[in-house]
């Protein structure tokens, strides 16, 4: 994939146990659990905090996290680049510290704008650590099985995520000051627990990112070439794959802000549906996403995956649609098949973003390259509810087939974007702006 291909890791399970039996990859799975925990417990219980404990109208909590939102959007690409020049693990170890303390920051907020001023720090600082962490495996984990244990750890993050979520409940159910901020503090225990076995992570400090800087790693093979490593910022090959890997990432939209809305609103499906789709999904990414990836190899067939998701996405917005119609229990049995076809659609096109993201990158400059195309999912899941809430929550059965033609076109014109494009190792093979 993004380098030549190297002994090590295989996203296996030891025969005792159920953690991978390579070291780096263990590791890398128990970072990914802890923050994932930390995220579900954080995530479930913010937004009533940030109503009931702090005073904020939701109305003005929805504006703070639009608005933070477009601060992560803008993070990405400056992080990657300071990955790229001091390493992505000296980085993230920087980085972890001050996400506790941003999330810690949230019970001392009293005013709306200290609220968006530290909602655009803390989103900043998740986005472009995703972006950094995203680099470090890509320099870290071997070539040939990267897509396989990138899907492992998203099968863990999505377990991880259910149980911070269940954990969230009491807080839930507690509704008070106390219960709220001590999710925040274990959600703030959850980032100094990853920073600490990041400390611990066996890689050279070369695959941990730095790139020809001074003191930060040593020369790589960007210093022995004169041009440099590629500026992903004018790849346009790699931003046209952005862009539409992006659409298909709108998604994530439809499945948390469109479905519940449409399950309420446009359906005779009891509001437990909401539920109980959520938890397909979930279920379905943990059991399966390891085997999506499988045939996932090269830049081809990454497209191949794609374009065969973007068909099953826009088969469950159509699916999705049909619900509209007949009694209470066809329209659950119609969303309970959507939400089945929707995750297949999901775990293809994961699968095949994560390798059409490092394939299509300068190895030279991963942090800059996956700070772009994180950007770009993060700018999906920014406008993604507009774009949902505009077509199939406001128009009904014909936005819920305006959503699936976008997905049923994204995917071949990604594959036809691609076409004849050359791993990233290759300098030459970018076409450049200008």
């Amino acid at each position: 994939m993004t380098s030549s291909p190297r002994t090590g890791a295989r996203p296996r399970a030891s025969g005792r146990r159920l953690l991978p039996a390579d070291p780096l990859l263990r590791r890398l799975v128990l970072m990914g659990l802890v923050n994932s925990v930390g995220d579900g417990l954080f995530v479930t219980v913010n937004v009533l905090f940030f109503t009931r404990s702090i005073g904020l109208t939701p109305t003005s909590v929805a504006l703070g996290l639009t608005v933070a939102g477009v601060c992560g959007v803008f993070a990405g690409v400056p992080m990657g680049r300071l990955a790229d020049r001091v390493g992505s693990k000296r980085l993230l170890l920087v980085v972890g510290p001050l996400e506790a303390a941003a999330v810690l920051g949230y019970a001392f907020v009293h005013s709306f704008a200290a609220f968006v001023v530290l909602a655009c720090a803390a989103t900043a600082l998740s986005r472009g650590a995703t972006a950094v962490r995203s680099a470090l495996i890509a320099r870290a984990l071997p070539a040939e099985g990267q897509v396989r244990s990138r899907a492992l750890l998203r099968s863990v993050m999505n377990a991880g995520l259910v149980v911070g979520s269940g954990g969230a409940a009491l807080a839930l159910q507690a509704d008070s000051y106390t219960g709220y901020v001590t999710m925040m503090v274990l959600d703030a225990v959850s980032f100094l627990g990853v920073t600490v076995l990041l400390a611990g992570l066996p890689v050279s400090a070369t695959a941990a990112g730095a790139t020809g800087a001074s003191g930060a790693g040593g020369a790589t093979g960007a210093a022995a070439d004169p041009s440099g490593p590629r500026t992903a910022l004018r790849d346009r090959r790699y931003l046209l794959v952005t862009t539409l890997h992006a659409v298909l990432e709108l998604q994530h939209a439809v499945l948390t802000v469109g479905l519940p809305l449409w399950i309420v609103l446009g359906t005779g499906a009891p509001a437990a549906m909401v539920a109980a789709v959520n938890v397909v999904n979930c279920l379905l990414v943990v059991v399966f996403q390891v085997r999506a990836s499988r045939g996932v190899t090269d830049v081809p067939s990454a497209a191949r995956a794609c374009a065969r998701g973007a068909l099953l996405l826009a088969g469950g917005c159509l699916v999705y649609a049909a619900a509209q119609y007949g009694p209470a229990w066809a329209a659950a049995g119609a969303l309970l098949v959507g939400a089945l076809v929707h995750t297949l659609g999901e775990l293809l096109t994961s699968a095949g973003g994560w390798t059409l993201s490092l394939d299509l990158a300068d190895p030279r400059a991963h942090g800059e390259y996956q700070g772009v195309f994180m950007s770009g999912q993060a700018a999906a899941h920014v406008i993604g509810p507009l774009v949902v809430t505009l077509t199939a929550v406001d128009r009904g059965a014909v936005g819920w087939v305006v959503l699936a033609a976008v997905f049923a076109l994204a995917g071949p014109a990604l594959t036809a974007a691609v076409r004849g494009a050359a791993p990233g190792a290759a300098p030459g093979a970018a076409v450049r702006l200008g």
